[in-house]
C-alpha cells in the first residue's frame, strides 16, 4: 500500500538518446509492492520530446495537461489534456510538446518487467 503526493516522488531527467527536456517520476513500482504495473508521470518542457523509439511492452497514457503531438509508426496525432493513448508493443512512438510556453504532462502505465 502506498499513499503519497506525487510531488514527494523524486523527479529525474529522462536520460536516453533522442530526448529533450523530459522528466519522469516513478509513482508506483514493484518496489511499492505492485505486482503487475508501474505508473509514471512525465513532464516535458516547452518544445521538448521523448525519443522516437520502440520496446516490447505496451503503454497506457492519460494526458493531464498541455498540448502535444503523438508520433506513431510515421503518423502524427494531436493530443491534449484529457486525451487517452494506447501504445502497442514493438511500435515506434514519440511524445512531443508542441507549446513554446506550457509544459506537457501525462501519466503512463507500463507492465512491470520481470
Amino acid at each position: 500500500m502506498k499513499v503519497v503526493n506525487y510531488k514527494d516522488v523524486e523527479e529525474l531527467p529522462v536520460d536516453m538518446e533522442g530526448v529533450k527536456d523530459t522528466y519522469i517520476r516513478w509513482l508506483i513500482t514493484d518496489h511499492d509492492g505492485a505486482p503487475n504495473f508501474a505508473m509514471r508521470l512525465f513532464r516535458i518542457k516547452p518544445t521538448g520530446h521523448t525519443p522516437y523509439h520502440k520496446h516490447p511492452y505496451e503503454h497506457e497514457v492519460f494526458v493531464l495537461s498541455g498540448k502535444g503531438r503523438f508520433l506513431f509508426e510515421g503518423k502524427e496525432y494531436e493530443i491534449e489534456g484529457g486525451s487517452v493513448v494506447f501504445v502497442d508493443p514493438d511500435k515506434k512512438h514519440q511524445f512531443v510538446n508542441v507549446s513554446e510556453t506550457e509544459e506537457f504532462k501525462f501519466i503512463c502505465v507500463i507492465p512491470i518487467q520481470k
